[in-house]
């Protein structure tokens, strides 16, 4: 299986859920927001469908 690299921010995450959940009817708030980001990132590491890699800016 080939491999790619995907860049996945968990400002980008925090951003979709927020979007989605105001257009769903929802009013989060903004640690409310991180914290699911967090969560979803770190989900998505436990399943292995990504690496964690710290990226110096």
């Amino acid at each position: 299986m080939k491999e790619i690299e995907v860049v996945i921010d968990t400002e980008e995450i925090a951003e979709f859920f927020y979007n989605e959940l105001v257009r769903r009817g929802f009013v989060p708030t903004e640690r409310e927001i991180e914290e699911i980001a967090d969560i979803m990132f770190d989900y998505l590491i436990e399943k292995c469908i990504i690496d964690e890699e710290i990226i110096d800016e």
